[in-house]
């Protein structure tokens, strides 16, 4: 596999999908007329546990990961796990998406790193409803080689008071170039195969517990087909995971913008690194200088989710962001890419403050010089650097209208953000199965609207 950096096609194509519009009477998905709009939104954490097909003498007949997922859906685009996209197109039992896919490559532990340990496709999505449960889907999507594969698949829902089942089939075609890249692994093996279909059959399912809060599951299980089959890297003809985790989610019957009272926000910030760890930072405020003074500036857009989470007073926001990272003597400048779900709880002391909360993805076009000297200088373990990482955002911050008794300042906040990035510690494939990060201390105004 080319790299486990997941290469250029990864969060920034997901975003694309911010700005786009479906056929709707609606000029913006972000429209403030909040009174037709339905969204549904959550954040989960999945363990996913795979087979590995594969025969590379390497120890290891399985592969786990750690997923952090966001999910977001209203009339115009989606962030649904591991997929996202717009709606580009619906009529009648027709639908088109543009979509993004993150695809696990389940090597062995030891080969992922260098080899791949997961890549982000892109492409088309048909579908045709053929029952109210039922849709058929057809899928072309090609990662970011050229290497193509189509999905065609058939899924059907079954419902009750608090439990979703979703049964799946599939067939997948794989051109030539694909099953050679993940299958015969060509980069280490040197081997080409030809063409192949493969299939899989599914189930995912989630259930109600109290509130907000749901269990998550799903199961496939894939026959190879024999191309794959014989080639001198794979020793078994099926494959199989298994995904399990929990997740907060809105409750069924409000989804309507109209029902949150939560405003937009548009917030700016800026920012100095630091080469001390979350923890230190955070629990005692030792913070060691960047010699370097490498600098980041940041906007992000608050789009309202819910006033509450278990009942309580929690505003919950989808808040896509861009960032700059300005040129040092160390590095050139480089933009970032997040989308994430965060919270705030708002109290009185003796005017207003927040705490916030996110959690989301984070992609930069370019490694900073705080992410490569943590994960490669200082470690030796890595060649490469993943530019796919887990985002979390801590904030706290007060409003300026409220503290200086003057009304036109109600809707402007001042604060601090925890700007951080890191790859799990090694728990998560899709981060490229390394540990290391960076984070940046930031000052903010935001602006609610």
């Amino acid at each position: 596999m080319r790299s486990s950096t997941l290469l250029n096609w990864t969060l920034a194509s997901s975003l694309l999908s911010f700005g786009a519009v479906a056929e709707s009477d609606v000029s913006s998905p972000f429209s403030l007329d909040r009174e037709n709009e339905h969204q549904t939104w959550g954040v989960s954490a999945q363990f996913r546990v795979a087979s590995t097909p594969y025969d590379l003498d390497q120890s290891g007949s399985s592969t786990t990961s750690f997923i952090p997922l966001l999910h977001f859906e209203n009339d115009y685009f989606f962030v649904d796990g591991l997929d996202a996209g717009y709606k580009a197109y619906e009529q009648g039992q027709w639908t088109f998406n543009a979509i993004s896919r993150l695809r696990f490559i389940d090597l062995p532990e030891d080969l992922q790193h260098e080899y791949g340990s997961a890549r982000m496709d892109l492409g088309g999505a048909l579908g045709y409803q053929l029952t109210d449960a039922t849709i058929a889907e057809l899928e072309l999507l090609s990662d970011s080689d050229g290497a193509l594969h189509g999905n065609w698949r058939i899924s059907t829902e079954y419902t009750g008071e608090d439990w979703w089942v979703k049964p799946s089939v599939t067939l997948r075609y794989k051109s030539a170039e694909f099953n050679s890249q993940y299958y015969a692994v060509e980069d280490l093996t040197g081997e080409r195969i030809g063409a192949g279909i493969d299939a899989t059959v599914g189930v995912e399912g989630r259930y109600h517990l109290v509130s907000n809060l749901y269990l998550l599951g799903s199961t496939s299980l894939t026959v190879l087909d024999d191309n794959a089959y014989s080639s001198r890297a794979v020793d078994s003809n099926t494959q199989g995971e298994v995904y399990l985790g929990f997740g907060f989610f809105n409750e069924p019957k409000k989804t309507k913008r109209s029902d949150v009272k939560a405003k937009p926000y548009v917030r700016i910030a800026h920012g100095w690194g630091t080469i001390s760890n979350m923890g230190d930072i955070l629990l005692r405020w030792d913070v060691e200088k960047d010699e370097y003074n490498n600098q980041m500036t940041s906007v992000f857009y608050g789009h309202p989710l819910s006033d509450t989470l278990f009942g309580l007073p929690l505003e919950l926001y989808f808040t896509p962001g861009i960032g700059h990272h300005w040129s040092s003597e160390v590095q050139g400048h480089s933009t970032e890419y997040i989308a994430a779900v965060k919270a705030y709880y708002t109290f009185q002391w003796p005017f207003q403050w927040r705490f916030g909360l996110a959690q989301g993805l984070s992609w930069v076009d370019r490694t900073t010089y705080l992410e490569y000297q943590d994960m490669i200088v200082n470690k030796d373990d890595y060649t490469t650097a993943s530019r796919l990482l887990n985002y979390l955002d801590f904030s706290f911050d007060f409003n300026l209208g409220d503290a200086f008794n003057n009304s036109n300042w109600n809707d402007i906040w001042l604060g601090y953000t925890l700007h951080h990035r890191s790859a799990i510690f090694e728990t998560a494939a899709q981060y490229g199965r390394m540990k290391g990060g960076s984070n940046y201390n930031m000052v903010y105004l935001q602006f609610d609207f």
